[in-house]
Order: structure tokens, then sequence, then C-alpha cells
């Protein structure tokens, strides 16, 4: 089945056709920046206007970089704070006429990695991290999926949440070497470690991709994987969740 997925990140909205029997992208990614004041109706837009580009009407899923329950939104993620207590299910919907399934972006990821990736067939409990503006983090046991593990947003000494400390926007905003920042990821991993006590660790998101720059500096006990799907899981798991919903 044809559907199409969209990511809502914090520095791009990237939507894509996606078959969900297979996982595989049936289109090019067509990307728009997200606005800088990241308010709701400005994204709702946006989120119209990658509908309207790929002449769409159906199920769509989205990715959103928050917590997400019940379609409602309950923080306001890297985005404006406006969207804290927003039905963002309801607003897609209003601003597309579509049917639309919103989930939190790392567990979109996870759903693409569970399902059609490194992940699949992986039992116990599965973390995936994302490391993009944020530190998004997924759970999973057995494959199914634990919603809403919001480990990026644990406070760490003088930050407010650990990804102000160790994200990829981090990394890009103060110009520091994998090494340096490698340590610090290996220091938000380590908290992850003592949390939840995972089987495994999937990293994804597009920093995943360089994961041999700084795979060295990862010193914990627990096994740790990149992603093969990078930027697409998003997409292909957001897709995948308005799937699962519709049957």
């Amino acid at each position: 089945m044809t559907l199409l997925g969209i990511d809502i990140g914090g520095s791009g909205i990237k939507g894509a056709l996606v078959n969900t029997v297979t996982g595989e992208l049936l289109t090019e990614r067509f990307r728009i920046e997200t606005p800088k004041s990241g308010k709701p109706e400005e994204i709702a837009e946006i989120f119209a206007k990658i509908v309207k580009h790929f002449k769409y009407q159906g199920p769509i899923g989205c990715g959103f970089p928050t917590i997400i329950k019940n379609g409602v939104c309950k923080a306001h993620g890297n985005l404006s704070e406006k969207w804290l207590g927003v039905n963002a299910e309801e607003l897609f919907s209003d601003y597309t006429g579509l049917p639309v399934t919103v989930i939190n972006d790392a567990d979109a990821a996870g759903y693409a990695t569970m399902n059609y990736g490194i992940g699949k067939g992986k039992k116990g409990l599965v973390i995936m991290i994302t490391i993009g503006t944020g530190l998004g983090s997924g759970a999973f046991f057995n494959g199914e999926l634990l919603p809403n593990f919001e480990l990026g947003q644990i406070p760490y000494k003088k930050h407010d949440k650990f990804e102000h400390y160790a994200a990829a926007s981090i990394k890009e905003k103060e110009k520091l070497s994998y090494k340096k920042w490698g340590k610090r990821f290996n220091k938000f991993l380590k908290y992850v470690e003592f949390i939840v006590s995972p089987d495994l660790i999937i990293i994804g998101g597009g920093t995943s991709k360089d994961f041999d720059e700084f795979k060295e500096y990862i010193k914990i006990d627990t096994p740790v994987i990149a992603a093969e799907l990078q930027n697409y899981a998003g997409i292909i798991g957001a897709a995948t969740a308005a799937f699962k919903k519709k049957k």
C-alpha cells in the first residue's frame, strides 16, 4: 500500500510516498525548511504544501519532534512553546482535509528500523536513538513499540535537557570535533544504559551515516549499531504508523 509519510524536524520538514509493505520510498524526498518561529499554523501550512506537492489523497503518517499522546503534544520539543496541548492530528487534518496519524519522531524512526531495517527480528529491549536537532529515543520490546521514551529530555548538570549538551545541533553550534562530541554522546548513552538496561541500542538520524567517525568513543557494555535508513527512517516509519492505524 502506498502512503505519504512526513517527518517534521527542527531544521526541515520532509515527505515522500512509501510502500508500506516493503518500506521503500517510491519518490524523492520533498523538503521545506522548518520556519524559525516553529509555530503550529506555519508548520501546518508547510505540511499542507508537502501534501499538495505529491497531489496526494489518503491517510498520512507524521513523525513529530515531541511527546505525543493520542495525537496531542504533551511538550513543545525544539519547536514553539505554542505546540503544548495542541492536537496535531486535528490541526494537520484541518489544513489538508485528510486523516493524519501523528507519532513521536524517534518512535517513527524506530518503526522503520524495527520493521524494515537492521532492527527487524531483534528481541528484548531495543532503544533507538536519533541524533539531530535534539536527541530522540524510541523503545521497542520484542518488536513492539513502547511510546514516548524521550530520554533526551533527561536533565544533565546545568542543562535542562541532555540534548542541549550532546545533540548534533550542539556539535555544529560549538564546532566540536567528533572526538569531543563523541565523548559527550557517550555520557548520554551511559545514562540510557543505567536507566533502562537495554539489550541493544540503534543509532539513527542523519548523524548515523558518520558512525565510523565517533564509534570509537562509545564505551558502554550494551551493543551499539548504526541504522542504515538514516534520514529516510522518519518518513518510512510515519507512513508505517498510518498503515498500522488504518488496518
